[in-house]
């Protein structure tokens, strides 16, 4: 069995805007320039993720019930940023990674799963120096998750594990509250926060999409689990 301990993570063809229901006021889409730094959060790099998460204490244990060490691609972690499952703070759900969903939807990050079941919710954090930025590799297609700046609507800027390589698109900086241990993720494509879409409706309930301007709450943050060999 493969042990998990937590830490707190604030973090595609054209999609149908009929399956998606408004979000609630406060999650509603946001337009203007890049998202500023938010007060009380700093910028996190490297390997600091997982010395975060193996260092705050908690006991995340159950989360991983039923897990084995084979349940994820060791291939999909190439460098020691580490391998980790994002749980929603907002509905208290997994990331998922949406791979047998149908074109355009193959691949699409969903807040949906109750425990870790194996790659789906496994996401391999790679550093890159350069740009000081994060790319997110899922275990479950090993594709690069890419923010798709190009569809319309309220599906514009949903997240993607879609990609073989590495650009703007699939790149994102991370910030940590110490005060709230907790993290902000941030695209490099777009500036924009990363937040769960709770009140979107049908298959995309729960998508995950880069469109705030600032960590406003619930919506932006997710716990951070770091998936250990």
């Amino acid at each position: 069995m493969r042990r998990m301990t937590s830490a707190f993570l604030s973090l595609s063809a054209l999609l149908t805007a009929s399956v998606l229901a408004a979000p609630v006021a406060g999650a509603a889409p946001q337009d203007g320039g890049p998202a500023a730094v938010p007060a009380g959060w700093e910028r996190v790099e490297g390997s600091e993720p997982a010395r975060i998460a193996g260092s705050d204490g908690r006991d995340r244990a159950s989360a991983a019930a039923g897990r084995s060490a084979t349940d994820l691609s060791a291939s999909a972690q190439d460098d020691d940023s580490g391998t980790f499952a994002l749980k929603s703070v907002r509905n208290g759900k997994f990331t998922a990674a949406e791979k047998n969903y149908a074109s355009p939807n193959t691949g699409v990050l969903r807040a949906r799963s109750t425990v870790v079941t194996g790659g789906w919710e496994g996401f391999a954090f790679e550093w890159h120096e350069a740009t000081r930025t994060y790319a997110l590799k899922s275990l479950a297609n090993n594709r690069y998750v890419a923010v798709e700046r190009n569809y319309t609507g309220t599906s514009q800027n949903v997240l993607r594990a879609r990609s073989t390589g590495t650009g703007t698109w699939e790149r994102f900086t991370l910030y940590y509250n110490e005060g709230a241990d907790r993290w902000a993720l941030q695209s490099a494509l777009n500036g924009r926060f990363v937040a769960m879409e709770n009140s979107y409706t049908g298959s995309l309930q729960y998508v995950l999409r880069a469109r705030s301007l600032d960590v406003t709450g619930s919506w932006e943050q997710f716990e951070l689990y770091e998936i250990e060999g």
